[in-house]
């Protein structure tokens, strides 16, 4: 089993997989020591069309591969895409399309939540994928065959997952339900990472408007020099040091430097003046323009019985329907949902008000009832 190292080869491979409607795709990526993934290996099939490509080899152009995704004939399948696109989006700039999600298909067609890649390739391709390879270093050349037999599997299977879940789809007429929730898959937002917002990361229990204030320019600071240089966020700065140095506000290279969380030699250098500098920035923020602190209320606040009925009527749903009940709502969104019959929630939009949504508000006024025949719960309209 060989891996394609030349771009004559991959444009080879391209062509064929070009004139499939489809094109099953997976990629292995390392990134623990770095912010971006780094592509370590592509694994490409179709109906009779299979091969594997070394992103890691010398001189090879990535073109005709990047081409390919963007073909708006063929069909890319990922399974739990996100990752994957992520990869695709960084190097291009576009996401793969048109997008297909086994994982998100599967939860439609009521395969339970987060359905796993061997799961489906046991109870849909009738195969048990050999998971001994999983943690493997990708990096690292040459790659075993076990290693690339193990790859390989993760869409010779998915070829068979996919048509059987279209057809699915289509014989359900829930293929517009996909459409939906491939909305936030592939949209570019979904991908990128602003610094003005990567202090919602951290975990905050504040209600001082300055404290914020710094945590937010400092975790600006530290996105952009984290992306700047392809190092992890808490290779830059970790998290109890954000924190920490937003709750002492140093003034000074000598106030930064006796924080136990600042590592040693920060404050001197070039990071500490630019710590400093975003402190001071912080500081400067006129008292009517700091930033709101996020919304103290917490789960205690919607009534619980009524979350609990929500719930009972998800269940119901989601057994009814065949859909993973996370799909249609989390319990975030249930608590939401039972202190505002406006809450911005998907539950209460597209598909899922149609076959939930709309009972939930009905079952909150009263208006549904919940029952318990023969051990099964059931819903029915209030009498009037």
């Amino acid at each position: 089993m060989q891996l394609i190292s030349s771009t004559e080869a991959l444009a080879a491979l391209c062509g064929r997989l070009a004139q499939s409607p489809y094109v099953a795709i997976d990629t292995e990526f390392v990134r623990d020591s770095t912010y971006w993934p780094k592509l370590c290996l592509v694994q490409l099939a179709a109906d009779g069309v299979e091969g594997m490509v070394d992103p890691l080899a010398e001189g090879l152009d990535l073109a005709p591969l990047l081409t390919l995704l963007a073909d708006p004939g063929v069909v890319k399948v990922f399974h739990a895409a996100r990752q994957d696109v992520e990869i695709f989006f960084h190097m291009t700039g576009d996401i793969p399309a048109p997008l297909f999600d086994t994982q998100i298909a599967a939860m439609v067609c009521g395969f339970g939540e987060s359905a796993a890649y061997d799961t489906l390739a046991r109870e849909i391709a009738g195969a048990q994928i050999d998971k001994s390879s999983r943690f493997t270093d990708w990096t690292r050349r040459p790659l075993s065959e076990k290693q690339l037999v193990y790859a390989l599997a993760d869409v010779t299977h998915l070829r068979v997952i996919y048509k059987a879940l279209r057809d699915r789809l289509d014989r359900s007429g829930r293929a517009g339900w996909l459409a939906e929730e491939m909305a936030v898959l592939t949209s570019p937002e979904t991908y990128r990472v602003a610094p003005e917002t990567a202090w919602k990361r951290l975990k905050l229990r504040t209600q001082n408007r300055r404290f914020l204030a710094i945590v937010v320019e400092l975790a600006a600071w530290r996105e952009r020099e984290a992306q700047a240089r392809d190092l992890p966020r808490n290779r830059i700065l970790r998290d109890e040091a954000i924190t920490e140095i937003s709750a002492s506000a140093p003034a000074s290279v000598a106030d930064l430097s006796g924080l136990r969380a600042v590592p040693r030699g920060i404050a001197e250098g070039k990071q500490g003046k630019a710590i400093l500098e975003a402190i001071a920035r912080a500081q400067a923020i006129p008292k009517g323009a700091l930033p709101e602190p996020p919304d103290p209320r917490g789960r205690a606040e919607a009534p619980a019985h009524v979350v609990e009925l929500l719930k009972v009527l998800l269940r119901i749903t989601a057994e009814s329907e065949g859909v993973a009940g996370k799909l249609i709502a989390t319990s975030g969104d249930l608590e939401k949902l039972a202190l505002d019959d406006e809450a911005d929630i998907p539950a209460l939009g597209g598909w899922r008000r149609q076959i939930f949504g709309a009972r939930a508000i009905e079952l909150k006024h009263g208006r549904l009832l919940l029952g318990l025949e023969d051990g099964r719960l059931f819903t029915e309209p209030r009498a009037r």
